[in-house]
């Protein structure tokens, strides 16, 4: 897998992400190059404190490694990523959040 100019390491559909819906997370980053097994590592809340954290073994696909789940808090989704070789990619220690949006539309 070959990560191309412009093409975003993480990407996340649908977005904005809605409590109850499935997320789907497409994984492009460095792990990606490497043999063996990659694992979606998500918890919800706070990005220092998570809650509720989940390792969700990744699919290769041949648009990139493809994790499915629902989303089943009302709070961030945070997420980085890691192989089976205990090799994390963290976002070089940033992580990858999302705000979750509760399904109401504001007026």
């Amino acid at each position: 897998m070959v990560h191309k100019i412009n093409e975003a390491p993480v990407t996340v559909t649908p977005t904005p992400l809605t409590f109850g819906d499935e997320a789907t997370v497409l994984y492009n980053g460095f792990l990606g190059n490497q043999p063996g097994e990659i694992y979606l590592h998500k918890g919800y809340g706070r990005n220092d404190s998570w809650k509720d954290i989940e390792d969700i073994k990744m699919t290769k696909t041949p648009r990139g490694w493809k994790a499915t789940f629902k989303v089943n808090d009302r709070s961030r989704l945070n997420m980085c990523f890691k192989n089976d070789r205990n090799v994390w990619d963290n976002n070089y220690g940033h992580n990858w959040s999302y705000e979750i949006h509760d399904g109401k539309i504001p007026y």
